[in-house]
């Protein structure tokens, strides 16, 4: 593919520079230019139909950090001596989990494939749309429906109310 060839020859050094400032060290860069070229191979043929390749390598390589960001979130323990919180929080929060457990067994199987995978189980979208031979448009699609089906289901089942951004704030647990 010798239009891969010479985009990829314009805009490595580049894009190697963008993400040597956009990650941790030159070896993870390294690690995730590479990954931008393996999916800029898998287009095939299809590169070359391309308009402007450097824009959509910048594309790739900027979801592709996310996608590093994303999977190198820590998790710290928390210390066994912690003070506990207050129970009426506590017991907020097991009756929602509760009820999206409830409200995820009374989606279709393809929605809760969906949320069980992407949301709650951290696969990525792109290894998401690869598990089910999707393209990743088609995948990112499946995605979003089910979780609109999962907040609708979540305010009537649940009567969850989402605040200005968009993150529960109250909610009249199912019984």
């Amino acid at each position: 593919m010798p239009c891969l060839m010479v985009a990829w020859h314009a805009h490595e050094r580049e894009l190697r520079g963008w993400l040597i400032k956009h990650v941790e060290d030159q070896a993870t860069a390294q690690d995730l230019l590479q990954d931008v070229f393996m999916k800029a191979l898998r287009q095939g043929r299809g590169f070359c139909d391309i308009v402007n390749a450097r824009a959509w390598l910048y594309e790739v390589a900027r979801n592709t950090v996310t996608d590093h960001m994303r999977r190198r979130r820590e998790w710290v323990d928390l210390p066994d001596d912690l003070p506990a919180g207050e129970d009426d929080a506590v017991l907020a929060v097991d009756s929602l989990a509760s009820c999206l457990t409830r409200v995820l067994g009374e989606l279709s199987d393809e929605d809760r494939d969906a949320i069980t995978e992407c949301d709650l189980n951290g696969m990525s979208q792109e290894d998401y749309a690869r598990k089910l031979g999707l393209s990743l448009p088609g995948a990112k699609s499946r995605i979003q429906r089910a979780r609109k089906r999962l907040r609708a289901q979540l305010t009537q089942s649940c009567q969850v109310t989402l605040d200005p951004l968009g993150q529960v704030c109250c909610f009249v647990p199912r019984t």
